[in-house]
């Protein structure tokens, strides 16, 4: 699929759907039935491509009949070099603003509404969130934000940081520091503000991208958020990488656990054995 971001330029989308979904629903011949609790993923950094494969957590998901998104934001590498220049360093607030879009448009063709729309991402992607709820914290039901770079500013001081700085930039560079400190997660956190459900997931051995960020980002959203905002810290003793089968079904039951609850998916009933 394909939609227009917010500055005319057209971006496009992985949608994955329930089988109860008809093909005129797909292509836009007629609006999807109702709407339903959508997880949309990203990632567009580092010129990496979003390519198909086997996720069990994403056929867990539309199985339970929630929609599944990924948009190929600017930052990747899905139309080249060029494309992934559009979303770095000064212009990193582009891939935001396409995921910005990729909402509304599914929201605007009702596949979902914002209280059924959850975001997910890690690394990388965990900055590309994390950024989104913070800019529009109406706009998300729930989040997981995963081994995520939230401060910004002191990114280049911890783990592998400073390998980093042709992707974002240095805050030793005063100009450099102005495009970090614009879209910076952890220094958008406004208090007062209602916030949704957003899950920190956090490595304790994480070599690439430190703990701290998801420490930090957690106290600073439980400090500033209102009422009983579900702002959780989960830790693991892993580090940034793969990990065994069970510790990814481990995690992968409670991330859709905390989403799903959040968003409204209800799991249908498995047949008896």
């Amino acid at each position: 699929m394909e939609y227009l971001s917010t500055d005319g330029v057209r971006v496009t989308m992985a949608l994955v759907v329930p089988p109860d979904v008809t093909d005129a629903e797909l292509a836009g011949e007629t609006a999807p039935r109702r709407p339903r609790p959508l997880l949309m993923r990203g990632y567009g950094g580092f010129g990496v491509q979003a390519r198909p494969y086997h996720a069990p957590e994403v056929l867990a998901w539309v199985g339970a009949g929630g929609v599944f998104a990924e948009p190929h934001i600017r930052g990747g590498g899905e139309r080249g070099e060029r494309w992934h220049h559009a979303g770095r360093r000064e212009s990193k607030q582009r891939s935001v603003d396409d995921f910005h879009a990729a909402a509304d448009w599914l929201t605007a063709r009702g596949w979902t509404t914002p209280a059924r729309l959850a975001l997910t991402g890690t690394s990388n992607g965990g900055l590309l969130v994390g950024a989104a709820v913070v800019q529009r914290p109406d706009r998300y039901r729930a989040v997981n934000c995963a081994a995520p770079l939230l401060d910004m500013v002191r990114y280049e001081r911890f783990g592998l940081g400073r390998a980093w700085v042709h992707e974002y930039g240095s805050a030793a560079v005063e100009r450099e520091l102005e495009w970090l400190l614009s879209y910076s997660p952890y220094h958008h956190v406004r208090p007062g503000v209602r916030y949704p459900a957003v899950l920190l997931s956090a490595f304790d051995n994480d070599t690439r991208v430190d703990p701290l960020h998801a420490r930090k980002m957690c106290a600073a959203l439980q400090h500033a958020a209102v009422d009983d905002a579900e702002i959780v810290l989960r830790r693991e003793d892993l580090g940034h990488g793969a990990r065994s089968r069970s510790d990814a079904a481990g995690y992968a039951a409670d991330v859709l656990t905390f989403l799903g609850a959040a968003t409204g998916l209800r799991p249908r009933e498995l047949p008896a054995r």
